[in-house]
């Protein structure tokens, strides 16, 4: 097959190939820098400098998201404020100001966070292990609508009206379909049910206890990053990445390493909060300690290494890819630049995470 990143090869095609041209000139833009975070003590994060802070633009955003939540039937809506969703989508979604597509990502990433917390991972909120899967089942069906099947349908659209998670999800999707592309909203779909696969894997080891080794925590964790939040990328931004580009794996490499360093970040800030619950969360740095015998403070660092690794590997993978002629291809990648920095401001400043 053909390699879409380079073009073909063999006799009378180096012109024909895509790598061939100069780099494209792209305007100067904010670079990488290292951050501290926490309370100081630990090695600063590496991440790209936040490109875009709009205080007014993100409550315009919040304001609807929750006249969105009520609808959606969730009890205290103006509790999605203290979520700052729309703040998450107006930080790591910078080449558009229109609220209704920043509703998109901020709709998405509300419904996902209440699937997380409701359903996975908060035991003081209802999140119950051996019933997890059963949940997620459903929540692809609200996501990826089933075919119809006679009387075994009217039960199904009365469990999934009944439950505001799922009403969420299904709203979220039916707002991405409304402004985006079919093939968009297939690869948003099945990027959320890989996560929710992950999502399952978490679920059994709190179940039972058994808690995993680092590295299998990670391949896990892996389908598990907000790699799911930057398949919306090119949708916010009102285009489609063309397939056989989002599907090269030099792309998808640099994307999993963007989507894996960002939930880093997560999983750094989220330490104490995780340890704390009843059943545990799985957590990096809590399965570094636990591996390797060693402080909280020792796992940290390397997971803040592991994180910085990442980052370099994506601006490493970036530059490389400069020289493909693809508009949509370079704005993609800006745009996932732009969420790691956003998205580091967001978990770094959020109350959630003090």
């Amino acid at each position: 097959m053909r390699d879409l990143l380079t073009g073909p090869s063999g006799l009378g095609t180096s012109a024909a190939r895509l790598g061939r041209p100069e780099a494209v000139a792209l305007p100067a833009e904010p670079g990488y820098a290292e951050r501290p975070w926490g309370d100081g003590t630990a090695p600063p994060l590496y991440v790209p400098v936040l490109e875009r802070e709009d205080a007014v633009l993100a409550a315009a955003v919040d304001e609807r998201l929750v006249a969105w939540a009520g609808e959606c039937g969730f009890e205290e809506p103006e509790r999605f404020l203290g979520g700052m969703f729309g703040r998450l989508a107006v930080l790591t979604h910078v080449d558009t100001d229109d609220v209704d597509q920043l509703l998109i990502a901020a709709k998405l990433n509300a419904a996902w966070w209440a699937a997380d917390d409701l359903y996975a991972d908060s035991t003081e909120m209802g999140a119950i292990p051996a019933e997890l899967p059963p949940r997620l089942a459903l929540a692809m069906a609200a996501m990826d609508p089933v075919a119809p099947a006679a009387e075994f349908t009217v039960e199904l659209e009365e469990t999934l009206a009944a439950d505001p998670v799922l009403v969420g999800l299904r709203s979220g999707i039916a707002h991405l379909t409304s402004r985006s592309t079919a093939t968009v909203v297939q690869r948003v779909c099945y990027s959320t049910f890989a996560m929710f696969v992950s999502w399952g894997a978490y679920a059994a080891w709190r179940h039972t206890g058994n808690y995993p080794p680092a590295w299998q925590y990670l391949a896990t964790r892996q389908h598990d990053t907000f790699y799911t939040s930057m398949t919306l990328i090119d949708a916010v931004g009102g285009y489609e990445l063309p397939a056989p580009l989002y599907y090269d794996p030099r792309v998808r490499q640099l994307l999993t390493a963007a989507g894996t360093a960002a939930v880093m970040v997560n999983d750094l800030v989220s330490v104490e909060k995780d340890a704390a619950d009843e059943q545990p969360v799985c957590n990096m740095v809590l399965q570094i300690a636990a591996d390797r015998e060693c402080s909280i403070a020792e796992a940290t660092a390397r997971t803040v290494e592991l994180h910085n690794q990442l980052v370099r590997d994506f601006e490493a993978g970036h530059r490389a890819l400069l020289a493909v002629p693809s508009v949509e291809l370079h704005r993609f990648l800006k745009g996932t630049k732009a969420w790691m920095g956003g998205g580091f401001e967001w978990h770094t400043t959020h109350p959630r995470y003090r």
